[in-house]
């Protein structure tokens, strides 16, 4: 009869393999697992907050195509969309009133997943918070309606597990594939920093504190 230790041994060698701390898509782009995980008891009551004065909403776009993905913002700046085009406000279009204040746990988490990731000093005045539901997806796009392209993009997913595309810097380009999980953290810049990304339609796979949905927060300094 083989002992705990040998029968345990023996099912350690089946187990998923631990994740690195980075993982490089690119020579300025990295996953960082679970980053996020330390601060989701912050992050989470403080996007209630944001929602409560910003309601999500589904925006639509300038080709009058209604968007799968619920979103709000919070910080100096918030991106939006009409028929008229994409772009940031100070202010939000449903209210008139500035968009909530980024709050310092998201602002802190943006920081350093920045740093970690080899961005140091990045100071975001724009997060944009989008609500997926089962179905929702996000076509293969760049973020083009900054100001300038120095600074990296910051993309924390909680909730549901989602398949996050990055290709290359042409929409035919063949995007790579990387499954997210709650907490996971993406971060590109450099020379990477307008590589296209979406994400796939999300499967219904209920996450224990958020159930049914995705939040992604996208950090960026816009302005």
């Amino acid at each position: 009869m083989k002992s705990r230790a040998a029968s345990a041994a023996t099912l350690a060698l089946f187990d998923d393999p631990p994740r690195p701390a980075r993982e490089a898509l690119g020579t300025g782009a990295f996953v960082l697992p679970g980053f996020a995980l330390p601060f989701v008891d912050e992050l989470l009551p403080a996007i209630r907050t944001v929602e409560a004065d910003a309601p999500f909403r589904h925006l639509v776009t300038p080709g009058g195509f209604t968007m799968s993905v619920a979103l709000t913002n919070c910080g100096a700046l918030g991106w939006t969309s009409d028929r008229r085009g994409y772009r940031y406000s100070a202010t939000d279009p449903d209210s008139g009133r500035p968009w909530p204040a980024m709050p310092g746990p998201l602002a802190r988490l943006a920081r350093e997943a920045a740093s970690a990731a080899g961005f140091d000093g990045f100071a975001p005045d724009a997060c944009l918070v989008n609500r997926y539901a089962p179905g929702a997806r996000l076509s293969l796009h760049q973020d083009k309606d900054e100001r300038d392209y120095g600074a990296p993009i910051v993309s924390v997913s909680l909730g549901m597990p989602a398949v996050f595309l990055f290709g290359g810097h042409a929409r035919g380009d063949k995007a790579a594939r990387i499954p997210l999980a709650h907490g996971d953290v993406v971060v590109w810049g450099g020379e990477d920093r307008l590589r296209y990304h979406g994400v796939l339609p999300l499967k219904e796979e209920p996450h224990p504190l958020l159930g049914a949905i995705r939040i992604n927060l996208t950090f960026r300094k816009a302005g």
